[in-house]
C-alpha cells in the first residue's frame, strides 16, 4: 500500500460556518474522517501547514508548501495538497517551477462546497486526488471534478459550479470516473526532482482597459522590476493621441526592467507580430511575450526566473524554455 502525505492549507473544503461566512477551520484528520474509503486505498499521514482562505495565499506560502514537499520527499510515494480554489492555479503554477521533474505525483485539490455540505464536491475530489497520487504520473497537477490538469495550464473558470477549473491551451492529462483512471498524457519526469528555494516577488500584473491612463502604466513600470501587461486580443499597446505607453515601456526596459506582454483572452495566446500596435514593440524593444502561457504561469515563472537572474538574455532563455509544458510556442 502506497504512503501519501496530505498537506493541508485550508480552503473551502476545510471551512466551517462562522457569523461572517465560511472560514477554514477543519484539520486534515477531520477531513479524512468523512471519507473512510481513502484509508482502504493508501496509507495517509497528515501535515497541517496553513489554515487559510486561499485569497490570503502569497508567494511565501508557495515556498512553504514546496519546502514541506522537499523535506518529506523521500518518505512518501506521493503528495496531496488541499487548497482553496481561488488561487489554486497560481499555487499549482508556482510549485511547477519550484519542484521540477518530480517522478512522484504532487496533487492539488479542493472544493467549491465544504466537506460537511450534503451536496459537496469535496469527497469526490479528495478521493480522486489520493487515487491519482497512488496511480498517476509524476509532476504537479490539479485533480478536480474528475479531471487531471497540468499545474502550469490550470485556470479557475467557474466561480461556483463543481467544474471549477479548465486546462488552458493544453488538453486534460487524465480523467477519473468511479475510481477508474484513464491517463491520456504523461509528464516527462527525471529520476529525482530539482527543487528551487527562491522567488523574487517584485513582479506586477497590469490589466489594460480601454482608456487606461499613462500615469498608471508609469507607476507600475517604476514600482516593479518585472511587469506583466495583459493587453487586448493578440497583444499590443494602445497609442492614444494625447499620451503614449511606448515611451514609458521603453524607459523601463532601458532601466533593466523585465516586461512581459500577454493577452486577456484565455485561449490561443498572444502574437505581437499581427498588428502594428504589437509589432512595433516587438521589433524595437527587448521585452518578452507569453504566447500560449496562462497569466498564472507567466507570473509564477517570472518570479522564479528573477529569483535566479536579472540578466535579460538569461531571463529570456529561461522564460522561453518549456517547464512542465507551460509554453508550446517556439520564440525562435
Amino acid at each position: 500500500m502506497k504512503k501519501i502525505l496530505m498537506i493541508a492549507t485550508g480552503g473551502t473544503i476545510a471551512s466551517e460556518m462562522t457569523p461572517s461566512g465560511l472560514a477554514p477551520e477543519l484539520n486534515p484528520q477531520q477531513l479524512l474522517s468523512f471519507i473512510p474509503r481513502i484509508a482502504e486505498v493508501c496509507e495517509v499521514e497528515c501535515l497541517q501547514l496553513y489554515s487559510l482562505d486561499s485569497t490570503n495565499i502569497r508567494p511565501q506560502h508557495w515556498l512553504g508548501i514546496a519546502a514541506a514537499v522537499r523535506e518529506n520527499y523521500d518518505k512518501y510515494d506521493g503528495f496531496v495538497i488541499s487548497h482553496g480554489t481561488d488561487t489554486m492555479a497560481y499555487t499549482a503554477a508556482a510549485l511547477s517551477y519550484l519542484i521540477q521533474g518530480s517522478p512522484k505525483p504532487i496533487v492539488l485539490t479542493g472544493a467549491q462546497k465544504p466537506i460537511w455540505f450534503d451536496s459537496t464536491d469535496s469527497k469526490r475530489n479528495l478521493t480522486d486526488a489520493f487515487l491519482y497520487a497512488c496511480r498517476g504520473c509524476g509532476g504537479v497537477q490539479i485533480v478536480f471534478n474528475g479531471k487531471v490538469i497540468l499545474g502550469t495550464r490550470a485556470r479557475k473558470t467557474y466561480s461556483k459550479s463543481f467544474q471549477a477549473f479548465s486546462s488552458v491551451n493544453y488538453p486534460d492529462l487524465a480523467v477519473l470516473q468511479d475510481e477508474h483512471l484513464l491517463q491520456f498524457i504523461t509528464n516527462e519526469c527525471g529520476e529525482k526532482p530539482v527543487f528551487y528555494e527562491k522567488l523574487d516577488t517584485n513582479v506586477g500584473l497590469l490589466k489594460l482597459i480601454p482608456g487606461t491612463e499613462a500615469a498608471l502604466v508609469e507607476f507600475m513600470a517604476q514600482r516593479y522590476d518585472g511587469l506583466i501587461i495583459e493587453s487586448f486580443g493578440v497583444g499590443g499597446l494602445p497609442q492614444y493621441e494625447a499620451e503614449g505607453f511606448y515611451p514609458i515601456i521603453r524607459r523601463a526596459v532601458e532601466q533593466g526592467k523585465i516586461v512581459v506582454m500577454t493577452t486577456q483572452v484565455p485561449n490561443e495566446g498572444s502574437d505581437l507580430t499581427v498588428y502594428h500596435v504589437g509589432g512595433h514593440l516587438k521589433n524595437t524593444l527587448r521585452l518578452l511575450e507569453a504566447y500560449d502561457m496562462t497569466t498564472e504561469a507567466a507570473v509564477a515563472k517570472l518570479m522564479w526566473i528573477m529569483g535566479q537572474t536579472r540578466d535579460f538574455d538569461e531571463v529570456q532563455r529561461l522564460f522561453y524554455a518549456p517547464v512542465a509544458k507551460d509554453i508550446l510556442y517556439s520564440a525562435e
